[in-house]
Parts: C-alpha cells; sequence; structure tokens
C-alpha cells in the first residue's frame, strides 16, 4: 500500500501537467458563431491548432447527427413524424457542417490535411439527402431557401457579383478610352499598338473584376489561379505554334514594322494590313481576299513596307528606237515629269538614257512622289509619254530579230 501511494504521489502530478498541456479547441464554445467572424478569428491559427479545432467541430456535428438520427428512428417507430423538430435538427446539423467547413478549408490553405475529415462530412450530408426521399429532398430545399447562409446569400452573392462585374465594365471603357486618347496624342505609337493597349487595358480590367466578383461568392481564388498556372504549363507542350504566334505578336506589337493600312509583302503575300492580334495578321490582298498570316511566319520573315515612308520614287523604263532622236526623247520626258503637278521638286528626278537594249533604246525616268500619289503619277506618265512620243515621230519599239539569208556557193 505504501508502495501504490508513492506512486500516485509520484505520477498523479505528471499526467495532471500532461492533461494541462493538451492543446483545446476554443472557436466552438459559440456553435452559432456568424461564418465570417468564425473566419476571422481563424486567421492567426497554425496548422496543428487547426486540426484540433477541426476534430473539434466535427464532434459537434456527430453528436447533432446522431441526435437526427434518433428524431427520425422515433419518428419510424412511433408511426407519427415530428417533422418540424426534424427540420429544426436538420438545420442546426447543417450550420454545424458549413462552419466545420470553414475551419476544414482553412487548415488546408495552410498545409494541413483534412481529407479524412473532409470525406466523413460529405458522406454525411449525402446520407440527408437521399433521392428516393422526395419529402426530405423538400424539407432540405425548404431549409436551403430559408437558410442565412441559403438562397438569401447566394441572391446577395450573386448581385454583388453583378454589380462588381457592371461596375468593372464601365471601369474598363473608362480607362480603355483614355488610354487610347493619350496613346493618339504620341505620335510615335502606331496604331496597331494602340489597339494592343487599349485592349489589354480593358480586358485586364474584365478579368480583375471577374477574379474580384468569384471571391464574393466564397471560390478559392488562390487555388484556382494555381490550377490554372499547373495547366498552363502542361498546355504550353501541346500549345507551342499558338505561343510561338502569340510571342512574334508581341514583337509587332513592340517594334511596329507596319501599321493598319499599310501595303505590305511578308513572305510572298502582298496587300493591306487590316488588323493584328497576339495570334495572326489579317491581310486584304489588292483584289480584296482577306489572308491571315500566323505571326510567326510574319515576325520570321522578311517585311517590305511598301508605304512605310511618305515618298517614294515611281520607277519606269521608256524604250525608243535607234533611229530615233535621243535628246528629243530626253527633252520630252523631262517636259512631261517637269510638268506634272503631283511631282515632288525635291528629291530631284532623274532622267538618263540607261542602257542599248537588244531593240531599243532605254531612258530610266524615276520620278519623286507622295506614297499616297504613286500609282496616280506612274499611270499619268505612262499615258503622256506614249502620247507625245506618237505625236512627236518617236518609235516605241517592240522586240525584233533579223534574220539573215545567205546563199550556200
Amino acid at each position: 500500500m505504501r508502495l501504490l501511494a508513492c506512486l500516485t504521489l509520484v505520477f498523479l502530478p505528471l499526467l495532471a501537467s500532461h492533461a494541462q498541456d493538451e492543446p483545446t479547441a476554443t472557436t466552438t464554445a459559440e456553435a452559432s458563431v456568424p461564418p465570417q467572424e468564425l473566419e476571422l478569428r481563424l486567421v492567426p491559427f497554425t496548422p496543428s491548432q487547426l486540426e484540433v479545432e477541426a476534430k473539434a467541430w466535427q464532434e459537434l456535428v456527430q453528436e447533432k447527427s446522431r441526435e437526427v438520427a434518433d428524431a427520425k428512428i422515433e419518428a419510424l417507430r412511433s408511426g407519427s413524424t415530428d417533422q418540424e423538430r426534424i427540420e429544426a435538427l436538420l438545420k442546426e446539423e447543417k450550420q454545424l457542417m458549413d462552419r466545420l467547413g470553414i475551419v476544414l478549408d482553412s487548415w488546408e490553405a495552410k498545409g494541413g490535411e483534412p481529407d479524412e475529415i473532409r470525406s466523413w462530412l460529405t458522406a454525411v450530408r449525402g446520407a440527408e439527402l437521399q433521392v428516393d426521399n422526395p419529402s426530405g429532398l423538400v424539407a432540405a430545399f425548404r431549409r436551403w431557401l430559408e437558410a442565412e447562409d441559403g438562397a438569401r446569400s447566394w441572391v446577395v452573392k450573386l448581385a454583388i457579383f453583378a454589380a462588381i462585374f457592371f461596375a468593372g465594365a464601365i471601369l474598363a471603357s473608362i480607362f480603355s478610352r483614355l488610354a487610347g486618347k493619350a496613346m493618339a496624342r504620341h505620335k510615335s505609337s502606331s496604331e496597331l499598338l494602340d489597339r494592343f493597349v487599349t485592349t489589354i487595358i480593358r480586358r485586364g480590367i474584365l478579368l480583375l473584376a471577374i477574379v474580384i466578383g468569384l471571391s464574393t461568392l466564397g471560390v478559392k481564388v488562390g487555388a484556382l489561379v494555381a490550377l490554372i498556372g499547373g495547366g498552363a504549363f502542361i498546355l504550353g507542350f501541346a500549345l507551342q505554334d499558338s505561343l510561338a504566334n502569340f510571342a512574334n505578336g508581341i514583337m509587332l506589337m513592340i517594334y511596329q514594322p507596319f501599321d493598319v493600312g499599310d501595303a505590305v509583302e511578308i513572305g510572298g503575300v502582298s496587300g493591306s494590313v487590316d488588323s493584328v492580334s497576339l495570334v495572326n495578321t489579317t491581310i486584304k490582298s489588292w483584289d480584296n481576299k482577306v489572308i491571315i498570316v500566323p505571326n510567326k511566319n510574319v515576325w520570321g520573315q522578311t517585311i517590305t513596307n511598301i508605304t512605310g515612308s511618305d515618298q517614294r520614287r515611281v520607277d519606269m523604263v521608256f524604250g525608243i528606237g535607234y533611229d530615233d532622236d535621243i535628246e528629243k526623247a530626253q527633252g520630252i520626258l523631262e517636259k512631261i515629269v517637269s510638268e506634272h503637278e503631283l511631282v515632288l521638286e525635291d528629291p530631284a528626278p532623274t532622267i538618263k538614257m540607261h542602257e542599248l537594249a537588244d531593240s531599243s533604246v532605254n531612258f530610266v525616268c524615276r520620278p519623286w512622289a507622295k506614297t499616297s500619289d504613286y500609282w496616280g503619277v506612274y499611270w499619268d506618265i505612262t499615258r503622256r509619254v506614249k502620247d507625245e512620243f506618237d505625236a512627236n515621230d518617236i518609235s516605241i519599239p517592240f522586240p525584233q530579230r533579223d534574220v539573215h539569208l545567205h546563199q550556200a556557193g
């Protein structure tokens, strides 16, 4: 007896101190704590503390679920259904389940592993909603409509989401217009870059509004972003060509080798630039065909911007016969060019006898004009040269060949 008493005196304080060291739950003291308040209380908790809180809330749910089961069993045995009492118990059970879910989400967000308790909670929820029990489904739906965190809560959340999205759309429109006006005042900015910047601003603000709106609906935005990031890494390998087009589209926006409306030649395709996106470039050919070229085939090819400069040289070649007067032809060409109102004086035009060809003596005629007047100058001068050469008996020879016949001796 003395030995037993001594052992008791030695180990009793140790057992008492160990019991005191065991962590206890603090958030379950008020089972009806509002969900938002519970979320705030859980912010400073560590994963180990949250595990304790989760198990304590699980015990409350388990106890309430047992009460619900007992009430249903009693109703089955007695043959009378106290539906109001059962619905009241189910409502209390649902509130406890919702708060347990909040604790599990916080625990998981901080690196915990609530899978076991979450699976148990899912099974208990499923047991309450059985498809072969229509009255139970109707009662559950009625409880959801009447619950503070049920239908009314979702209506408020959806209204807030719609308001945030609407406000985001208005702000996106305002800021994109302001950015467009600011870019328009910047003379070195191209129309392509203007469109790109305004589009990025508008879509960026809309995306931010959607993310904020989803957070009000209870969507875990951080987990969603992480999921998208992981999926993007995997899809990157399958969409290498699209990513290459995207990267080359960025280069086109930054370096601006051409603008909307410019006449270009790219990789054998010529026409007027209609639009440029981050994926492809749309070109309208001279006969109004729409040609869509992937951006990797644009940036990776030689780009000729026909209308990239304000002035262009009009290159023409005119041939006269070997028997015609060279000085007279030279004077006619100089007169035609000098009298044309669209030909620029500076740079000065070049009119020279260029080569002795097989069938003609060729003159180069190279006046300068504004890019927009290029074809007008080309067509006008070509017609006037024909008229003036004909009026002054200067021939415009066509290819010919002399054949000499020798009689065999």
